[in-house]
């Protein structure tokens, strides 16, 4: 796991640990068969919108450690799940519990969006 350094507005330091790297050879463990809620950012690295929430994820990730999984899913890699759920466009975050699709977000939201699908799962 990769962990970086980042500067908030009040210049205060943080830890950020980059989120989980899903792949169509561990979605099935990592995401359906999770006890906990999974939030899983579908990506591509030419996308712009994308690398916009991609830090936004990772924040997540750092702070719901132990509450929820959180990953991303490259999907020039790895288009078996994409497809299977239907992403189309991206980046599409989809939010699962118990194996199953109960929240989606389309396109770029504040923080605050994903963490309240998160928290609604939990």
């Amino acid at each position: 796991m990769i962990t970086f350094v980042v500067r908030n507005r009040n210049n205060n330091f943080k830890n950020i640990k980059m989120a989980l790297e899903i792949t169509d050879a561990n979605f099935d463990e990592l995401v359906l068969k999770s006890d906990k809620p999974v939030l899983v950012d579908f990506w591509a690295a030419w996308c712009g919108p994308c690398r916009m929430v991609g830090p936004i994820v990772d924040e997540i990730h750092t702070e719901y450690e132990g509450k929820a999984i959180v990953g991303k899913v490259d999907v020039d890699a790895n288009q078996e799940f994409a497809a299977k759920y239907g992403v189309r466009n991206i980046p599409t975050v989809l939010i699962f519990k118990n194996g199953e699709v109960v929240d989606k977000q389309v396109g770029v939201a504040p923080k605050n969006v994903y963490t309240g699908k998160i928290d609604a799962a939990i």
